[in-house]
């Protein structure tokens, strides 16, 4: 028997016995007429760098393509990362991607100061910057101080504010799935953090495709603010994505942000197959087993492909890996995790021109994904 089921936007999916409906428009093809009458694309939109904004998934919000997390896994001073967060807004990048329980990873204690430090970054700046920030991980001893319940929501976002020094978050991120707590009481909450003006928009992090459906049919459901955003990882070494999430993507014309595109900086050219990890890098003193598997199977061969192409085309690694992301339309955002300004440096030469097709099938192939395959 026929039946209606709803899945997020206030549409409905035909059930007869497979799901038909009518897909949304593409998410970043949004035209638009300026104040002066003068009808313009949001790509038209660039900085001095070259770096051109773009909608955020279907919502009107302007992001630039590239955006810096402030995991901060190489950083251990605050003064530094301070600056290199204010070097990087000067380059025309105008997102930054943090979260309440980031810190320096090598500083014992240190969950919130990622925060700490964006904010002081922002000062006389804040409303030409876009900050997102995440809800869920542990900040603290007690049974409620992780999750996704109403009572922690609500304290995270009063922490979160404080320590960022603002009255405002552009988009508010729930970090992980929390299936201890109702979604609709989670939902519930992050539309009252909406209401009350501390957060413009909300969003999902690390959900596989069922979970976001589910969130968006709940939100439907309650006619509560939905997600307009995911965030997962995404890179040549990692593209999963592919087999669910980016058509769910594109039917509710969600923003699509990549974390990890270098692949925990496999990706960078720093890594060669055959030859040991650099000393005192992340991979040589925390996964040097992990490393040594990595590079025995299908990810060496394309990380060769990748090193040799990015010499063919006058590029590095990194700028090529993340130019290939990027070049899938799905994806809306790649988010760079530098530690220094000469990694980010690096990094915007990932902007501003056009990845060749050849490059880009070659690329696909050495890289094609299997259904399951991960091999991070």
């Amino acid at each position: 028997m026929e039946g209606r089921w709803p899945c997020g936007k206030g549409t409905s999916i035909l059930v007869s016995p497979w799901p038909v409906r009518i897909a949304y428009p593409p998410p970043r093809v949004i035209t638009h007429v300026s104040s002066v009458g003068r009808p313009f694309n949001s790509k038209t939109i660039r900085s001095k760098h070259k770096v051109e904004y773009v909608n955020f998934g279907s919502a009107g919000l302007k992001v630039s393509p590239l955006a810096l997390g402030l995991g901060l896994r190489g950083q251990d001073n605050p003064a530094v990362a301070q600056h290199m967060i204010e070097h990087t807004l000067d380059l025309g990048i105008n997102l930054i991607d943090c979260a309440n329980v980031y810190g320096m990873l090598d500083v014992p204690e240190s969950a919130g100061q990622s925060e700490v430090i964006l904010g002081k970054a922002l000062k006389g700046r804040r409303g030409d910057v876009v900050i997102t920030s995440k809800v869920a991980s542990r900040m603290g001893a007690g049974p409620n101080d992780a999750g996704l319940s109403r009572g922690h929501i609500m304290r995270a976002i009063e922490q979160s504010l404080t320590r960022l020094d603002t009255d405002y978050i552009d988009v508010y991120l729930v970090h992980v799935f929390d299936d201890e707590t109702p979604l609709e009481e989670t939902m519930r909450a992050l539309e009252d953090v909406v209401r009350s003006g501390k957060v413009r928009y909300i969003g999902c992090c690390n959900f596989a495709a069922w979970q976001v459906c589910k969130s968006l049919w709940v939100a439907d459901g309650l006619t509560t603010t939905p997600f307009m955003c995911v965030q997962n990882p995404y890179s040549l070494l990692n593209r999963g994505l592919e087999t669910e999430m980016f058509g769910l993507i594109r039917d509710q014309g969600l923003g699509a942000m990549a974390y990890s595109p270098l692949a925990v900086g496999l990706l960078t050219g720093s890594y060669v197959p055959d030859q040991p990890p650099p000393d005192g890098s992340l991979w040589a003193t925390r996964m040097p087993d992990a490393y040594q598997r990595v590079m025995e199977g299908p990810a060496g061969d394309t990380i060769r492909t990748l090193i040799r192409l990015a010499g063919e085309v006058g590029k590095s690694p990194a700028q090529l890996a993340f130019a290939w992301v990027l070049s899938q339309p799905e994806v809306t955002i790649a988010i760079s995790g530098s530690d220094t300004i000469e990694q980010i440096n690096d990094v915007i030469g990932a902007v501003g021109w056009t990845l060749g097709e050849d490059v880009k099938q070659a690329l696909d192939e050495v890289s094609a994904p299997f259904r399951h395959q991960s091999f991070l």
